[in-house]
């Protein structure tokens, strides 16, 4: 019996390639981070900026687990029935964010239905532990959708205080039933809305990938739609295809493209903007919060003119 032939893997355009992470300094972060007992997005979804993050010693903390809940079509994070929440994983993110002298964090977190707040309380137990321990360090925190109870979740973490609150939209909504089967693009909306309204001087941040089969006129609906809900900073990234078994890369975006892209965006009013083949939620995560405060200082300067 002849085995299965091998699916051929798509050959990436010279703009995506990156080296492979092998420095002192990668290897430091990588060491702290397993005696921490603690995930990173940066290794749970293959980030491809994760040599370069990790030498700079930045990484994007995924609380609640490495397991998650639901299984999207382009997402790398193993699915299942999640462990038990650590009690001591607030501590010990406080304990890596002083250890890393990191000035802004982000922290992230799987999907975690099983939980009957989503999860939420161990957002809320991080930024505290993080406002006791490492004081100065400015927090961005990207949540998941806390599916049928993000009021209370959303409350309750705006309470808390982060200086970014991230949820991202991925993609366009007639692409959810196969990319985000278990969200629901307007629910995500309804969240995002629900931040700013609750604390408008939190920053808000949403992020999409492009290449999934989205059409260009789809990609600014979504720009609209996240300046109705009072989005401050949008992030588009080439998606890559973790693995065969998830969704294909339909198009290769140019720089050129990302670039049209990201002037259609500004020009729709959002303070800040990042978009390029590499860019991903937390990609100069610290640099861009403070490009955003300093935009939103000039802004309220000319309201005032």
């Amino acid at each position: 019996m002849n085995a299965p032939a091998s699916v051929p893997r798509q050959r990436k355009p010279d703009w995506i390639r990156v080296k492979a992470p092998v420095s002192e300094g990668y290897h430091n972060t990588r060491k702290l981070m397993r005696s921490l007992g603690l995930a990173t997005v940066c290794e749970e979804a293959a980030c491809p900026n994760i040599g370069e993050c990790w030498t700079k010693k930045h990484a994007t903390v995924m609380i609640l687990g490495d397991t998650c809940t639901r299984a999207c079509a382009f997402c790398n994070v193993k699915t299942g029935m999640p462990r038990a929440v650590d009690p001591l994983e607030p501590e010990h993110v406080a304990v890596a964010a002083a250890e890393l002298g990191l000035e802004h964090i982000v922290v992230t977190s799987v999907d975690r239905d099983d939980l009957p707040d989503g999860g939420a309380s161990q957002f809320v137990k991080v930024i505290q532990a993080l406002r006791r321990n490492t004081p100065n360090t400015t927090i961005e925190i990207l949540t998941p959708d806390f599916r049928n109870k993000h009021e209370a979740a959303v409350s309750a973490i705006v309470e808390a205080g982060p200086d970014v609150y991230n949820h991202n939209l991925e993609t366009v909504p007639r692409l959810y039933p196969t990319i985000r089967p278990g969200a629901r693009y307007y629910a995500s909306l309804r969240l995002l809305e629900s931040v700013k309204r609750q604390a408008p001087h939190i920053f808000t941040k949403s992020g999409v990938m492009v290449g999934l089969g989205e059409q260009r006129l789809e990609v600014h609906q979504v720009m609209d739609d996240m300046r109705s809900a009072g989005v401050d900073f949008l992030t588009m990234g080439q998606y890559l295809q973790p693995t065969p078994r998830h969704a294909k890369v339909e198009e290769f975006v140019s720089p050129q493209a990302f670039d049209a892209y990201a002037a259609i965006a500004r020009a729709k009013g959002f303070l800040l903007v990042a978009a390029s083949p590499l860019t991903r939620s937390s990609y100069h995560a610290g640099d861009d919060f403070k490009k955003m405060q300093a935009n939103r200082t000039a802004q309220l300067e000319r309201i005032r003119a």
